[in-house]
This record gives C-alpha cells, structure tokens and sequence, in this order.
C-alpha cells in the first residue's frame, strides 16, 4: 500500500452565501506526509471534509485514487478523518468502539490499536464521555493510526494532549508510515514541532489556496542568521524580515526572499551560522493580513 492521490481543481464549497472554499487546484502525491496548514477559519477543516466525502464540494472537481469520493463506498471505508471533535459512540466503551471500527474500515488493526491503548495508558472499559480532552485526543491519534487508511487525515488531533504524549504520536506516526506508507495529511497549529515530518506543505488563507509546495524548498526561501545582535542587523539590513528572536547579546532573524552567494559567504565569514528559514516564521509572514503579495 503506497495510498491514495488526492486532486482538485477549482473545488469550492459554500456554507449558503458564504464561501468556505474557493477554487481550490490541489495535487498531493500518495505515499507521503503532507503538511495542511492555516489559519483559524482558513478552510482546512472543511477541505478535509470534503475529501473524506462528509461534505459535498458546490463546484469544482475532487478525485480520491481518481475517483469521486461523495458517496462512493469503497472509497469511503479507505479514506480516515480524525477530527478534534471526535466522531465516537460516546455511549459505548471504546472496547466497543474499537469492535465498531473493526467491522467499517477493512484495513483496520485491532490488535495494534489495543496495543497503542496500553501505551497511551488507555481504559477500555471507558466510555469516550468519561475521558480527559487529552485521553480522546490520545484515542482518536490511534484509530488514526490503526485504520492504516490508505488517505489518513488528522485535524489538530494533538489538541489536549501533554508533550510527552504529543511526541509519542510523533515517534509512532513517523514509525507506522515507514512500515505501513500510506498519504498521510496532518492540519497543526503546533508548527514547529511537525515540520520536521512534512515532506509538502500546503497552506490555506481564507478559504484560498496560498501556497503548495515541496517542504526543502519552503525552508530555502530565505534564510536565519543567528549570532551577535549588531553583526546579524548589519547583514539583515534592506532584506525582509520575518521574525527575530533575542537571547542575552544573540539575535536570530529570519529573512525572507532569495540571498545570494556572497551576502551568504559575508554573513558565515564574519562568524554567523546561517540555517534554513523555520517554518512557522514563513507561515506567520505568508498569513499576515497586512501581507498583500506572496513573492
């Protein structure tokens, strides 16, 4: 299983006469980790929404594997929506839960899945109502995982969750995808701790597509320079910065924008490391409603 590509072209959704999405033209190659990323109310929900056929685009073309995904049954059972709102039989204990999911997804791992509950300490004797916010995070991270749907989504499914427990659904995602690949689709506000994973970055402004590209070659549009506060200003100065952090006499900004060679040689040569550009700064300054134009 190498999972699903996923198309659309000039897909829009409506919710009566506000539009939610609006011609949306997407490619994301099966097999690999993609990064959805926006701000609140950006559309991501709702184009995950539409790709696991739980809503129907108003116009425009959406393809799963090639095919219409709205109604479309052997489709449906392959593609796994983890939303942080849940989607459980809150009434049932999630050993009932785990019964239910067995039977609707045919790839589904049940034993993998109760090994997962006893690494994320899970009851499942629990009812879904009974648990922490971060326990059904916990939950739906591992039916995510467990699926093996060949298109798996997650939409903020670290919500709740503690650090630890974040990076281990970190750790097993990345794991599981290496054994079991699959199109994998992770929507975060928690950016600086899944860029490492992504391999395309898509990112969602107000219902519109902003960007879709190759995550190495986001990183490479500008750069970091960290060192002594006077020395980084001088180099920085007339370039577009994005961001910048201090600590004590030690300035890191993030330019944005192609640097040339020798700007890059003057900068290592008078004793600056130059890193690549940190995502979240690229996806602060893109989101920016003052930001009229992306370069």
């Amino acid at each position: 299983m190498t999972g699903y590509a996923v198309h659309t072209e000039a897909l829009g959704l409506s919710y009566g006469r506000t539009p939610a999405l609006t011609a949306i033209t997407l490619d994301l190659a099966p097999g690999r980790i993609h990064g959805l990323l926006g701000r609140n109310g950006a559309g991501k929900t709702t184009l995950m929404s539409v790709l696991a056929s739980l809503r129907r685009a108003s116009e425009g073309t959406v393809r799963v594997d090639g095919q219409d995904p709205f109604e479309n049954e052997p489709v449906m059972e392959n593609v796994c929506l983890i939303r942080e709102s849940g989607d459980l039989l809150t009434d049932e204990k999630l050993t009932t839960n785990l019964n239910f999911l067995e039977g609707a997804r045919p790839r589904f791992d049940r034993a993998y899945a109760e090994s997962l509950m006893e690494d994320f300490r899970l009851n499942p004797r629990k009812k879904p109502q009974a648990l922490s916010r971060g326990q059904s995070s916990a939950f739906g991270a591992i039916v995510g995982l467990a699926s093996r749907a060949p298109l798996t989504m997650f939409d903020e499914v670290h919500l709740g969750m503690d650090a630890p427990s974040r990076q281990r659904f970190y750790d097993e995602l990345l794991r599981e995808f290496a054994e079991h690949p699959r199109t994998i689709v992770l929507s975060s506000h928690l950016i600086s701790e899944i860029e490492h994973m992504l391999e395309t970055v898509t990112i969602l402004h107000e219902g519109r597509l902003l960007l879709s590209g190759e995550a190495d070659d986001l990183h490479s549009r500008g750069a970091t320079l960290t060192g002594p506060t006077a020395v980084v200003d001088r180099h920085v100065a007339g370039l577009q910065v994005v961001g910048t952090r201090d600590l004590g006499p030690t300035r890191q900004a993030t330019v944005f924008g192609e640097l040339d060679e020798s700007a890059l040689a003057a900068a290592t040569s008078e004793g600056l490391q130059v890193g690549a550009v940190p995502l979240q700064d690229l996806f602060i300054h893109l989101t920016d409603t003052q930001t009229e134009e992306v370069s």
